[in-house]
C-alpha cells in the first residue's frame, strides 16, 4: 500500500502527464530502434558498409540534438503539451516514410526528420513531468518515463520478430506510423503544468534566457552536465545501435551469427535489465541522491562493458546482456530531474534540450566510430571503447553537485 502511496497522492493532471511523458518517450524509443533491428538487412539489401550504416546512425543523432534544441524553445514558449504533440507526429511519419526508401541517401533524409521528432519529445516531456510531479517523487516519476524506452526496444525487436522474416525491413518500418494516433490522447487529456502557466507572461526572452542557461552563473556547470551527458550518450548509442547486428552478423564479419528470432529473443531479455535499472534508479537516486546514484552506476556500467567485450558465447552473452542494460541506461532516469532542479521555469525546456541534446550532437560520433573500429579491429575492441566512454562520465561528476531536494526555482 505504502509502496504505491507517491503514485495516489499525486493529482490526476501529475498522473496524466506521466502518462503522456512516457508513452510518447515508449513510442519514441520504439520507432528510432526499428532502425537497429533491421540494420543487418538493410545493410545486405541497400549494401551499406558498417561505417555508413553507423553514419546514418550518427545523422539521425545530429537530427535529434537539433530537435531537441529547437523543440526546447517551442515548449517553454507554446506549452509542453504542443511540443510533445508535433514530435511524436513527425518522428512517426517519417518512421513509415524509411520504408519507402530506394537508396541510402533517401533514406538519409528520412532518419534526419526522425531524427529531429526524436530529440523533441524528451524535452517537451521532461520539462512536462519534472513540472507537475512534488521535489520528493521527481525521481521516481522521471524513473518511470525513462522506463518506458525499454519497454519501446523491446517492443521493436518484438515487432522485427514478426515482421521481418514475412514483409521484409520495409513492413518493419511502416509498423512505426502507429504513434501518430497517441497525440489524439494527449490532446483531449493533458493540461499544461500550472507553474509553466504561471511564469509564461512573466517569460524572459531568447537573449535573456541563454544568460540563465551560459551565463557565469551556471555556465561552468552546464558544460559539466553536457560533457557528461555526451559520454553516456556516446556509450549508449554506440552499444545498442550495434548490438542487434553484432549478435546476427555471421562470424566472418566479426559478429556472433544468431538467427534473426534469436537475436531479437536476446535483445528482448536484456530490455528486462533495462526497465529494472530505470526504476530502480528513481527510487534510488530520491533516496541516496542524484551523484552517487549517477556515478555508481556508470562504474559498475564500466565494469560489465569490459566483461561483454570479451565474450563470444551467445549462453554468456545472454546472462551478462541484463546486467550491462541495468547499469548502462538506467542512469538515464536522474537527468531530467538534475536538470530541472538545476534551471528555472522560464527556461527548463530549452536548458534540458540543450544540455541533453548538445550531448546526443557529441555522441553522434559513436555508431560511426564503433562501426569504423568494429571493421577494422573488431567487436570487442570497439565496446572496450564504449567501456572507457563510461568512466569518463563518472570522473565528470566531480564538476556538477547534488541537487535532490531542491525545489523547482
Amino acid at each position: 500500500m505504502t509502496r504505491f502511496a507517491w503514485w495516489k497522492e499525486a493529482p490526476p493532471d501529475a498522473r496524466r502527464a506521466l502518462v503522456a511523458a512516457s508513452f510518447g518517450w515508449m513510442l519514441d524509443s520504439f520507432d528510432v530502434m526499428l532502425y537497429a533491428m533491421v540494420l543487418s538487412a538493410l545493410m545486405s539489401d541497400l549494401g551499406m558498409a558498417k561505417a555508413t550504416a553507423g553514419l546514418l546512425g550518427s545523422l539521425t543523432l545530429v537530427a535529434s540534438a537539433v530537435g531537441g534544441l529547437v523543440f526546447g524553445v517551442v515548449a517553454d514558449r507554446f506549452g509542453r503539451r504542443k511540443a510533445l504533440m508535433a514530435s511524436i507526429l513527425i518522428y512517426s511519419v517519417f518512421t513509415a516514410a524509411c520504408g519507402f526508401a530506394t537508396g541510402v541517401a533517401m533514406l538519409a533524409v528520412f532518419r534526419i526528420f526522425l531524427g529531429l521528432g526524436m530529440g523533441g519529445e524528451w524535452a517537451s516531456g521532461a520539462a512536462l513531468v519534472s513540472e507537475t510531479w512534488p521535489a520528493a517523487h521527481r525521481g521516481k516519476a522521471l524513473g518511470i518515463v525513462q522506463s518506458s524506452w525499454a519497454v519501446g526496444y523491446a517492443a521493436a525487436a518484438a515487432v522485427a520478430a514478426l515482421v521481418l522474416p514475412v514483409w521484409g525491413w520495409r513492413g518493419v518500418f511502416f509498423v512505426g506510423v502507429l504513434p501518430a494516433f497517441f497525440t489524439l490522447w494527449v490532446q483531449k487529456r493533458v493540461r499544461e503544468p500550472e507553474i509553466w502557466t504561471a511564469v509564461r507572461a512573466a517569460s524572459p526572452g531568447i537573449r535573456t534566457g541563454f544568460v540563465e542557461i551560459f551565463g557565469k552563473k551556471r555556465l561552468r556547470l552546464t558544460l559539466f552536465v553536457t560533457l557528461m551527458n555526451a559520454c553516456t550518450m556516446f556509450a549508449w548509442w554506440g552499444f545498442n545501435l550495434w548490438l542487434p547486428a553484432f549478435l546476427s552478423m555471421a562470424p566472418e564479419q566479426g559478429g556472433i551469427g544468431l538467427a534473426p528470432r534469436t537475436m531479437s529473443g536476446l535483445v528482448i531479455f536484456m530490455q528486462a535489465g533495462m526497465w529494472l535499472g530505470y526504476i530502480t534508479f528513481g527510487f534510488i537516486s530520491d533516496k541516496l541522491g542524484r551523484k552517487r546514484s549517477y556515478v555508481a552506476f556508470l562504474l559498475v556500467a564500466s565494469v560489465f562493458m569490459l566483461l561483454y567485450s570479451q565474450t563470444r558465447r551467445p549462453l554468456a552473452l545472454l546472462i551478462l546482456g541484463p546486467f550491462v542494460a541495468f547499469f548502462g541506461t538506467g542512469y538515464f532516469t536522474g537527468f531530467g530531474a538534475l536538470t530541472a532542479e538545476i534551471y528555472p521555469t522560464a527556461v527548463r525546456a530549452t536548458a534540458q534540450g540543450i544540455t541533453y541534446n548538445t550531448g546526443r550532437i557529441v555522441s553522434a560520433a559513436a555508431p560511426f566510430v564503433v562501426g569504423s573500429l568494429a571493421q577494422t579491429k573488431g567487436f570487442g575492441f570497439s565496446f572496450m571503447v564504449i567501456a572507457a566512454a563510461f568512466l569518463a562520465a563518472a570522473v565528470l561528476w566531480a564538476g556538477i553537485p547534488e541537487t535532490k531536494g531542491r525545489p523547482l526555482e
